[in-house]
């Protein structure tokens, strides 16, 4: 397995939010987790950006950044995704430059093609043009952060007169880059074309299915880079699963037991319109999802062991994304990425390996020291002289 020496962890917020709750306790709520997952020590958290179908409620992730980086200090945040047909590529390169800014470096530029139907129907975008001008929009956006000459370009959807930006990227050549993939090979074969990284949402999408083949995805993105002569690594993929940890198995798949059906039954299958994935009955949805690896639901040993089962799969990567869904107590939530930063994350980061080692040679060596320990006690009281009564 290809894993890097310490993997990055975070959260791919959409967010998901049923409905008919408080709105704006939502949001509240998500930018608190954020701000626990920071004092947690996870790396980092990228946002989604939706505008339709009542449960992805976050419309603008570069506003909700702004907002949650003033309450947090370490971790890093990510458009997951800026949906670029929907925007003037010019508009989106100075918004993620003025956030990089802000947040003195701690920007992440995700981008995607835009993934519900329902946006795009309401903006008038043909389906069949997302990817394009996804691809076309990426290409000039780099070009703004890069470039210092003047563009001018004209598309059939928008357009540059000598376009510059008047502010340069914080980080050096621009904030890091990734493309969001979810089954086709279009997301990998255009983070290869771009030189950026992969974003994998690993849910199946169709009934039956298996997950992608998580190894053929990445020699796409390592062939499509080659033929542009440009480099992608797998350290810098991050996959995307949703998890939810508990002290139990048991404990912790009853507490998304009615949650995960709703997301996956009412949501995903009822709102977007998605195939069945599994036809059984509304209480074994969160079994059957997990026992086929699609989630991960149970204890930090299942945790672990899903990381390592998805390492296997693909070959490697570096970063490891819970899917963020709000389908258990709120208590129970915060207490699942608690539960996986104390007992995960450590195990594919190598900060308890010191400790193990120097538990392990005390273990080794107990019985000689404990006898030096007891022969410096003894010599100790002969040195005293006379008899002790420390009662």
């Amino acid at each position: 397995m290809n894993l890097p020496e310490k993997m990055k962890f975070g959260i791919f917020l959409g967010p998901f939010h049923r409905v008919g709750e408080n709105p704006t306790l939502a949001l509240e709520r998500d930018m608190e987790l954020i701000q626990w997952l920071d004092k947690l020590g996870y790396d980092e958290a990228w946002i989604g950006e939706h505008h339709s179908a009542g449960w992805e409620t976050i419309s603008s992730p570069e506003l909700f950044i702004a907002a949650v980086a003033e309450r947090t200090r370490h971790i890093n945040l990510g458009t997951g995704v800026v949906s670029l047909p929907y925007h003037h590529p010019f508009m989106v390169a100075n918004r993620m430059v003025q956030l990089d800014h802000m947040t003195r470096g701690r920007t992440m530029f995700g981008v995607g093609p835009g993934a519900l139907p329902t946006d795009a129907y309401m903006m008038g975008i043909d389906p069949t043009t997302q990817r394009e001008k996804m691809d076309e929009a990426l290409g000039i956006i780099l070009r703004l952060f890069t470039e210092i000459e003047p563009i001018t370009y004209k598309s059939d959807w928008f357009e540059l007169n000598e376009a510059l930006l008047q502010l340069r990227p914080y980080q050096r050549p621009h904030m890091p880059i990734a493309v969001a993939s979810i089954q086709s090979p279009s997301g990998v074969q255009l983070a290869g074309k771009h030189g950026a990284s992969v974003l994998t949402i690993t849910v199946p999408r169709d009934p039956l299915a298996d997950r992608a083949d998580f190894g053929k995805l990445w020699d796409i993105a390592e062939e499509s880079a080659e033929q542009h002569g440009k480099v992608v690594k797998r350290e810098d993929w991050r996959l995307v699963v949703p998890v939810h940890l508990a002290e139990t198995r048991e404990k912790a798949r009853e507490q998304v037991r009615e949650g995960a059906a709703g997301f996956l039954r009412d949501y995903s299958e009822g709102t977007n319109g998605r195939k069945p994935v599994f036809d059984g009955p509304r209480d074994q949805v969160v079994d059957w999802m997990s026992d086929n690896g699609f989630w991960i639901v149970g204890t930090p040993d299942d945790c672990i062991e899903g990381i390592n089962n998805l390492a296997e799969e693909s070959g490697g990567f570096g970063g490891f994304l819970v899917q963020t869904i709000d389908w258990a107590p709120r208590d129970s939530i915060l207490r699942s990425y608690e539960l996986l930063a104390r007992y995960v994350m450590p195990q594919f980061q190598g900060s308890v390996t010191g400790l193990e080692i120097s538990n392990q040679w005390a273990k080794d060596r107990v019985d000689v020291l404990l006898d030096g320990r007891v022969r410096a006690i003894e010599k100790a009281k002969s040195d005293y002289g006379g008899s002790v009564n420390l009662s």
